[in-house]
């Protein structure tokens, strides 16, 4: 089927004139490419969707067109798909996306981002899934296969090194070969190889003095020749910046923020190389045939397509499922949690997250949701007309500047793409002293309420595209209201909403409960309340290391994070826990940590082989009264480590539901494990249960 297919993809690019391959290489609207409609052959369309399908806009502006008929299923981000561990939530989180894109008549979803979390203050890190190279290539195969059931492209991007959004267009990443090889490489060759995605999108940045996007040795030597991809290669919006380099490499597709389409690099300026004959026909002929066998993979040019559907009843509950197993317990000192409800007739709940919606947010992810409920509204939905929930903001955040969503992506390229937010300071200005005025009032509050609960974090001010963090530190003054509250009522419960780790050392030792909750859905706050409630038993757990502050990361302990120009990868292999665990400097919360209201023993371990690979073999028992579910974690560790390397790395995990004294035998398959190493098994970095050698 594949050769009478490349057989019709070559009869149908011979029929095409120069220009109408050169309009199927570049954008004709801002999220289409050209058509051939002679011949049949329809433009490619595309839309972001990290967290579900972004709405219409104008074919040369960014300009909503004003309808009501995009509102779509707002799913948990990938950090929160990620903190399940549950590689079937993170295939039925893509598919609801890959169903709803195509409901929308969308030929390629822009994603799923696969880039490692090198620092806690990079602006994107919302979108992405792991610090861990291989917790983010098993979950992203699973939501690429998943999307793709659909009839859908995944795009995979950034392609590659993208870590930073300072300087985002033109800083260059200097990695070491061998932290390329096994850091920020493993996640894209497997999405390709193993998890079979269409398209691969390039990066902003440059890696080895070029940029991604025109990178012959990144997008031919590598991704093309030793992985064997045969996909599409589509750039980042405006991340080309040279016909000829764009021209011989094998990037497929251009596409910008601009509506001048004709002057793109791969449009009439490339048309005209090829005339003056500075350019072969055959490049683009490369570039047309991998386009038109993708609209073939996806029955765009005959066949019968799927249709696709959005705002089901099935993606409301996958977005739910998920954004339950999301929630991270991350202290629980003497069963402070789940709350007692029997008997509670008023509940204090403190903090602007709690009434806060996120969706329409964050650059690309944004997007217009159903519905999205509020941890307010899911609380008082739980408790009922019986419990009297009150309110009281605590803080307020930055007044919105002079942007609209309008118009921020139509100069998302200026000043170097991107920048490195400034922390507003508190003073005497008016925004101060209300601020103080919050503050004091929440306080005051507190200290009548047997039951408090503070929802505070982020938002997409901080965590947003274009944007990183100055530092860890919780914005608008939560640190000082946290502490307040505490004084006032020390049983009162934290919980964050939020896409990246803040510190947290000026009163976690002082809190009883602290929960985490990321953007994790229109469902996102029904699960975290359900989970303050008792009503789910949390299983999530950090995909991602939470530093003290963020000088604790190699990034910016051995590295550099947030400079212009060019970014020196120092740590190499020591990224996220390889650091802090080898070389002893202890996080606030480890890597894969996250508590239950159950508990978990782990029977000894062994190694087997068989046709299905190597794997450890474990007995993991329920010891409490709660059914749970519980993520047992491999990892692959050295008594002295070699020289460079770090002392432990995952190698395999898996999630299993136990009731209340079940036993049951969990078979881990293990990747990448070296003689020499011994393998520890059990709940966390940290948490280690049992250890056994390999073969």
């Amino acid at each position: 089927m594949r050769q009478d297919d490349e057989e019709r993809a070559r009869a149908l690019a011979g029929q095409m004139t120069l220009e109408e391959k050169i309009g199927m290489i570049h954008g004709a609207e801002l999220f289409k490419t050209a058509g051939v409609k002679r011949l049949g052959i329809p433009p490619l369309a595309m839309s972001d969707g990290p967290m579900g399908v972004r709405r219409e806009f104008e074919p040369d502006a960014w300009r909503a067109t004003g309808r009501n008929d995009d509102f779509v299923t707002y799913l948990p981000c990938n950090s929160a798909v990620a903190a399940t561990w549950n590689r079937d939530l993170a295939e039925r989180t893509g598919e609801a996306l890959g169903e709803e894109a195509r409901g929308r008549g969308k030929d390629v979803i822009l994603g799923p981002g696969v880039n490692i979390k090198r620092s806690p203050l990079c602006g994107r890190n919302f979108e992405y899934f792991s610090e861990d190279p291989y917790l983010t290539s098993e979950l992203a195969c699973r939501y690429i296969k998943g999307i793709q059931k659909w009839d859908v492209a995944a795009c995979v991007k950034h392609f590659a090194a993208n870590n930073q959004e300072t300087d985002r267009l033109w800083v260059e990443a200097e990695v070491p070969d061998e932290a390329l090889e096994e850091i920020y490489f493993p996640a894209f060759k497997a999405a390709v190889q193993q998890g079979g995605a269409y398209a691969v999108m390039g990066a902003y940045n440059l890696l080895k003095g070029v940029h991604c996007c025109q990178n012959s040795w990144l997008l031919d030597d590598i991704l093309r020749k030793e992985w064997g991809f045969d996909g599409v290669v589509i750039s980042d919006w405006g991340g080309v910046h040279d016909t000829d380099k764009a021209a011989l490499c094998g990037l497929d597709i251009e596409m910008s923020v601009t509506g001048n389409f004709d002057e793109y690099y791969l449009a009439s300026p490339l048309k005209q190389k090829v005339e003056q004959g500075a350019i072969s026909e055959a490049e683009i002929d490369r570039k047309v045939f991998r386009i038109l066998m993708l609209m073939m993979k996806l029955h765009m040019l005959g066949g019968e397509r799927k249709s696709g559907s959005f705002n089901t009843t099935g993606h409301r509950e996958t977005a739910l499922e998920t954004a339950r197993e999301s929630v991270v317990l991350l202290k629980n000192e003497g069963e402070r949690l789940p709350l007692r409800t029997d008997g509670l007739k008023r509940l204090l709940v403190v903090g602007e997250n709690a009434d806060c919606m996120h969706a329409d947010g964050g650059g690309s992810a944004e997007l217009r949701a159903l519905y999205e409920l509020t941890p307010l509204m899911a609380l008082k939905m739980l408790l009922g007309g019986n419990v009297q929930a009150d309110y009281a903001p605590g803080y307020c955040r930055d007044p919105e500047g002079g942007q609209t969503e309008e118009n921020w992506q139509a100069a998302s390229l200026e000043n170097g793409g991107g920048h490195t937010q400034k922390r507003r300071e508190e003073g005497e200005d008016a925004l101060s002293r209300t601020r103080e005025r919050l503050c004091r009032e929440a306080a005051a509050l507190a200290s009548g309420y047997d039951d408090v609960i503070f929802i505070g974090g982020l938002n997409h001010k901080q965590d947003s595209e274009g944007n990183d963090r100055e530092d860890m530190r919780l914005p608008y003054g939560q640190d000082r209201l946290i502490g307040m509250l505490l004084d006032a009522n020390p049983n009162t419960v934290i919980a964050f909403v939020g896409g990246s780790p803040v510190e947290m050392g000026a009163w976690i030792n002082r809190a009883r409960a602290v929960v985490w909750s990321w953007y994790a859905g229109m469902e996102g706050a029904r699960a975290l309340a359900e989970t303050l409630l008792g009503l789910v038993n949390p299983s999530g757990k950090l995909p991602e290391t939470f530093y003290k502050k963020h000088t604790d990361c190699s990034a910016h302990a051995l590295g550099e994070f947030g400079k212009k120009t060019k970014i020196r990868y120092s740590e190499g292999l020591f990224v996220g826990y390889r650091y802090n665990d080898t070389f002893g400097i202890k996080p606030q919360f480890c890597f894969g940590h996250g508590l239950s209201y159950t508990e978990f023993a782990y029977g000894p371990a062994s190694v087997t082989e068989d046709e299905e690979g190597v794997a450890l073999i474990c007995r993991i028992t329920n010891t409490g009264k709660r059914e749970g579910k519980e993520v047992a974690q491999v990892y692959g560790a050295w008594e002295n480590p070699p020289k460079g390397r770090p002392a432990r790395e995952l190698k395999g995990f898996e999630k299993v539901e136990l009731k209340p004294g079940e036993t049951k035998t969990v078979r881990i398959a293990l990747s990448g494990i070296q003689k020499g190493m011994r393998l520890q098994a059990g709940s966390s970095l940290a948490d280690i249960r049992c250890e056994t050698e390999v073969l």
